[in-house]
């Protein structure tokens, strides 16, 4: 079973935020300085599954009737469901990429879920998922374009102006298929929204700008983020973004490699590849800073070798 549902809300948002505070303390918003700027950082690799997604994945099974639900992820939606589903009771079945980082397949199995793997690229990850639920029956948690899920990934906006006292003036936020960004401009409606996307997998900021969904070629580039490689952001999250966000920016490996290594010496925070995005593009000077300015630091899950050689240079 697939839900289709309505537009998130922002009332929806603060219900959210309320029953991920009742479970969840909030991660913390870091004062950081970049250049002369004096601004935030909000370090959402902290969550107990080193990253956001706990958030959305919470807030959807909270409202999925039945015992088995399904999701597709390359792992940290995967680990948010299987999270959010042993601490309500449900049976988890995540489909992953057969080349995501070990840390995101180990961890995963390790919150109890069962994990199908499929071949990227080659083979359709929501085809595969459709098998799944026409084999086992189950409800589909869609990473991005699910309306719970985006209303969850708002909270992070609910808690950032609780702890600055105030709205942000902007966000700066790495960005995949688009539900985290959708949820923090329901949730800071008066922020300005920046996406990050990596260089080549700028499907989000693309449909931004041409008023439409669009699609990766057929031979997208490499990205060292993981995270952020869906093919298209969905019509809800384009319908929340138009009009709020800008059309992004992108960021090259090596500048996500700087923001890595700038975060573990400056913050001493571990952050994997995408969840550095966003930090990558505040250091290269891609995004408009002030001193009211929160930048997302979005997960942690690095692969431990491939992060001790990046740190070796």
């Amino acid at each position: 079973m697939i839900r289709t549902e309505s537009l998130p809300t922002s009332e929806g948002v603060l219900a959210a935020a309320q029953s991920i505070a009742a479970i969840l303390p909030p991660t913390p918003l870091l004062p950081i300085e970049i250049g002369a700027v004096r601004c935030h950082a909000k370090a959402e690799s902290l969550q107990p599954i080193g990253a956001f997604k706990i958030r959305g994945a919470w807030w959807a099974l909270s409202h999925v009737e039945g015992k088995d639900v399904v999701a597709v992820s390359s792992g940290n939606h995967a680990q948010g469901i299987a999270w959010a589903a042993r601490k309500l009771g449900k049976r988890a079945v995540i489909v992953m990429p057969r080349d995501a980082p070990r840390v995101k397949l180990d961890n995963t199995r390790a919150l109890g879920a069962e994990i199908v793997l499929y071949d990227r690229p080659g083979e359709d990850r929501d085809e595969v998922a459709a098998r799944v639920i026409a084999q086992r029956g189950g409800t589909l948690v869609h990473a991005f374009g699910d309306t719970r899920v985006i209303e969850g990934q708002g909270s992070a906006g609910c808690e950032i102006a609780a702890q600055l006292g105030r709205s942000p003036s902007r966000i700066v936020t790495c960005c995949g298929g688009g539900g985290l960004a959708a949820g923090l401009a329901l949730a800071c409606p008066e922020a300005a929204i920046d996406i990050v996307e990596p260089e080549g997998w700028d499907m989000v900021g693309q449909a931004i700008a041409r008023g439409e969904i669009v699609h990766a070629g057929a031979d997208p580039p490499a990205t060292i983020c993981d995270a952020l490689q869906p093919t298209a952001t969905r019509p809800v999250n384009l319908q929340v973004l138009m009009n709020r966000a800008a059309p992004g920016v992108t960021v090259t490996d090596d500048e996500v490699r700087a923001a890595q290594l700038w975060a573990f010496a400056h913050l001493r925070l571990v952050l994997e590849p995408g969840g550095a995005a966003a930090l990558a593009a505040a250091l290269a000077g891609k995004v408009a800073l002030d001193e009211g300015t929160v930048i997302m630091l979005t997960g942690g899950n690095a692969d431990p070798d491939r992060f001790a050689r990046m740190l070796a240079g």
